[in-house]
Formats: C-alpha cells, structure tokens, sequence
C-alpha cells in the first residue's frame, strides 16, 4: 500500500537483529495466516476491514491505484497500529502517522483511516499479489522505535523488517512485557492485480443488504429461511454484511436487536439449516476461534452451529443466562459469571441432570483439563471425569 505524495516501498536495513527469533520471550504465537496472535483469550477484541468487504474475512480485489480505505474497532479503550504487508514482504505502518491526532481508539467507536477531510489518502501501489493488513491493538501505547522510526517531517514512518514472519518476531519482542491479556490481533485480506483503475474506490454501502445475500447477487437459502424463522427484524435486525464463506461455511453479520447485541447467522458447508448466535455468546465463540486459528474458521473444541441461540430462564440461584450449542459443544452466558464452554462427557453428563435448572447451575469457569482429567465448576457443584468416568459432586 502506497501513500500520496510519500514514498514507502524502500525498506532500511536498520541492523537490528530483528531476523532472529525472539518468540520464545513473548506468549505471542507467531502464524502464517494471522501473523502474530496472541494465544490467551482476552477480553479486549480489535476488527480491521478494507472498503469492499466489510466482514473482514473475505479476500476482495483492487487495482494499482486505487483508493482504499480501511476500517478498524475496538471493544475496549486501546491504542492501535496498523500495518500492511505487501506480496513482495515490504511493509508499511500507516497507523499511527504524521496526519492523525493519535492512534488512540475509545471502545465501541469505528476508526476510518483516511477519515473525512483528511491531509492524505492510501492508495494501492503493488506488486501484484496478496497483501495482509495486521491490527494490533494494546491497552498500553508501545514502543516500536525498533521496528518503524518518523524521519524528519515525514507523514509516516519508515519500516525497518521486511517480511511477516520478521515483523511477527519484532512484534513479539514489543508485545513480551506486557500483561497476556492486554493485546490482541486481527488481519484482513486484499489481492492486489491489473493497471491504474481511472476512478478511486467506494466504500461499499451496506443499507439494504438482504438476509442471506452473497456478493456476487446469489441467495443463500439456509440463511434466508432461518432469519423468516427466527423474525429476524425482531431479533436479528438489518444485515450489516453480505454472507460470506468462512472456513468451510458460510456466515452473515447483523446488527442485532436491543439486549440481543450483534448477530450473525451461520452454517456449516452443505447444510441446508443456518442458526444464529448474538451477544456475549457471538464475542466467545469469535475470540475462542481467534485464538485458535486467527478466526479464519470455526473454533473445533465447539464447531459450527447447531441449534439458535436460546434464554434460559431464572433457575433455584437466581441466575437467568443464554445458551448456544453447537455441533462439538456448547456456551453458556450469564451476566453474573460471564460465558464458559462445555463439551464431550462434562456437557452429556450436566445437560442429562437437566443443565442449569439443576443443582448444579450455570458454569462459572471454561472446562479445564488438570492432570488428564476433564473438570467443571457449577454453581453448585462440579463433574470431574475419573478414569473416563464423569462424577458429580455437590458443593
């Protein structure tokens, strides 16, 4: 990615070292297909997005020469950088700059980069081939003199690594001191090809967006039929996506309704159901997949989902939650204790005492393996597997 009037493909050889590992300092993993990603599920959660897809999760086209622009949020104060690898390894930080106020980004507002009436715009420079855009996002601002410096009254800083695998060990030195959970990735897709295009690009309007429509004007029936059966403009509000492919599926985003928070639907490849899945339990399995694998798929200690989302009433504790299963487990939210989730012969031996309703209540933590034994903790007691052998116990 290329920035008017500013010169950023050269790449400096800073003499840093940076090409030696450092990954084992850091709790950073470092990925081919998300870069760097930290393994620890935080509550902080940062999305990037290009223009043409606002999902994140697509793989859209633009020419050399066009204008792009690029979209990222976070759920929690934080300070975020942006950077862009390009197909031939040279990388450009655009985020934060010379013509920005700051790279800090207050919880639950969406930062366009470049925004309205800004002093600069980011066009597509080349090579042809796949480019990746990595968002970090830190509760604490960071250092990167190692990696990136501002010359002079340059807008934006020069780059000093070259490659993502050499950017993901610079970054995991960055990232190494801080507390595990306060940072977190994300990174978007875009495929650079063909000549100068003669008009800049669009941000692609969502208004009017149908349930279950694809890009390419195509209709996805399972998602169309199960936001008719679920009174979507109830429940699951304005579509703020098109249906997208997501691993071997396909998923749509939504705004949600009210208490219901955002939504999607989603199914698995080749079946003709879809679900749906809001609020705390979306966020869950979002980052329980982005911990996993970068959220390029579903997350596989719970698959795809098998079933909507349901509100558990208010049991003998007091607590009333939500619960959402799928093909491998299942997540169960409660605003007391917060969202856990539940699989194998812990979740057949809870739900067959008859779940939360049952002295044992909602889960409080994640099931946990100690000691090769599987292990949850209810409210009011806990199932803990002996010999492969699950075995309730009361508080």
């Amino acid at each position: 990615m290329n920035k008017t009037n500013k010169a950023l493909s050269a790449t400096l050889a800073l003499g840093l070292g940076l090409t030696l590992s450092a990954a084992h300092a850091s709790p950073a993993k470092i990925t081919a297909q998300s870069i760097i990603v930290n393994p620890v599920v935080t509550e902080l959660k940062v999305d990037v997005w290009t223009n043409r897809d606002a999902t994140g999760n697509a793989n859209p086209v633009y020419q050399k020469g066009e204008a792009i622009s690029v979209g990222v949020k976070v759920n929690k104060d934080a300070y975020v950088y942006l950077f862009n690898v390009n197909a031939d390894g040279a990388i450009d930080l655009f985020f934060p700059n010379g013509y920005e106020e700051s790279n800090f980004v207050k919880a639950g507002t969406t930062r366009t980069l470049p925004g309205q009436g800004a002093k600069y715009t980011l066009n597509i420079g080349g090579p042809d081939g796949q480019d990746k855009l990595l968002a970090l996002a830190s509760l604490k601002a960071l250092t990167l003199d190692d990696i990136a410096k501002f010359v002079g009254d340059q807008g934006f800083a020069q780059v000093g690594v070259k490659g993502q695998e050499n950017l993901a060990k610079a970054l995991s030195i960055v990232v190494n001191p801080l507390p595990a959970n306060s940072w977190v990735t994300d990174v978007a897709n875009f495929r650079v090809t063909g000549t100068q295009a003669t008009t800049p690009a669009k941000p692609a309007p969502n208004v009017g967006i149908a349930p279950g429509e694809r890009q390419d004007g195509t209709l996805d029936g399972a998602m169309a039929d199960a936001y008719d059966r679920l009174r979507g403009e109830g429940s699951l509000g304005q579509a703020t996506t098109h249906a997208v492919r997501w691993g071997d599926g396909w998923w749509q985003k939504f705004r949600g309704v009210g208490a219901y928070g955002d939504a999607a639907l989603l199914h698995a490849n080749g079946s003709s159901r879809a679900y749906a899945v809001h609020g705390a339990i979306l966020k869950r399995y979002l980052d329980l997949a982005r911990a996993e694998n970068g959220a390029t798929r579903p997350p596989s200690r719970l698959g795809w989902a098998a079933g909507d989302e349901k509100v558990i009433p208010r049991n003998a504790y007091g607590t009333s939650g939500l619960y959402g299963f799928f093909q491998n487990g299942a997540l169960y939210s409660t605003e007391k204790y917060g969202t856990f989730w539940l699989q194998g012969a812990i979740l057949k031996t809870y739900q067959g005492l008859g779940g939360s309703g049952s002295f044992l209540g909602f889960p409080v933590r994640d099931q946990s393996l100690n000691a090769g034994a599987w292990t949850a903790d209810f409210e009011g007691g806990s199932i803990r597997t002996v010999n492969g052998v699950p075995k309730v116990y009361r508080k």
